[in-house]
């Protein structure tokens, strides 16, 4: 702390900068550690209950216990657009009409390619941060090193000395800023390469479940 007290205003922006980052790293790490928690485990339960269930109605009503599963949005959004076709169909009575002569099946496809690309996004969120402080921060403390240790030879030139004793410390207070930049980017990469690995794991499974709902509905309204 003294070492800190006794760095130049630059320096001090610098580290109060990175501190800044390593914080808000932190906190993303925790909040998307838990998020991607819960999405794991809500999905496995609701394919399970998926699954069992057999009843598209049944399942729809039972929506609220995995609150946290992308699948379950997948799910709501195609259910929606099954419903709102089986409506038109019951409207002209023919029910030929699901087939692709409407894009029935096709207007389902896009459903679940959006609400897919929705739940990436929401699943994504506050990962470029992770991004930016692994890749700034280092650079950041960088720069507040080198500010550090032209002040450092600065006093040098001044005092008329260049002993251990007086370069030491100048130079061991210039370090922090790099030990500092480090500290934040190093959990914000290993944050962001763990995330980006999970997230694929459910965009994977989204997928599979996307590609499992269409061959439902079309060996069931596709004739």
């Amino acid at each position: 702390m003294g070492m800190l007290a006794s760095t130049g205003l630059v320096v001090k922006l610098v580290l109060m900068l990175l501190l800044y980052f390593s914080v808000v790293s932190w906190g993303i790490i925790f909040y998307k550690l838990l998020q991607v928690y819960r999405a794991n485990g809500a999905s496995e339960r609701f394919l399970e209950f998926f699954w069992k269930a057999k009843r598209f109605d049944a399942i729809s009503s039972q929506l609220d216990r995995f609150e946290h599963s992308p699948l379950t949005v997948l799910f709501q959004e195609g259910y929606g657009e099954l419903k709102r076709l089986q409506e038109k169909v019951e409207e002209k009575a023919d029910p030929s009409i699901v087939s692709t002569d409407l894009g029935g099946v096709d207007n389902i496809a896009r459903a679940l390619r959006r609400a897919t690309t929705s739940e990436i996004t929401r699943l994504e969120k506050y990962l470029t941060f992770l991004a930016t402080t692994g890749a700034t921060a280092p650079f950041v403390g960088l720069f507040g090193t080198v500010w550090g240790i032209m002040t450092a030879f600065e006093q040098i030139g001044k005092s008329g000395s260049a002993s251990l004793a007086v370069v030491a410390p100048g130079i061991a207070e210039a370090l922090i800023a790099t030990a500092i930049g480090l500290v934040a980017a190093i959990p914000a990469v290993m944050g962001y390469n763990h995330f980006q690995h999970k997230i694929k794991v459910l965009i994977s499974e989204m997928d599979s479940f996307s590609t499992e709902f269409l061959n439902i509905v079309q060996r069931n309204f596709g004739r």
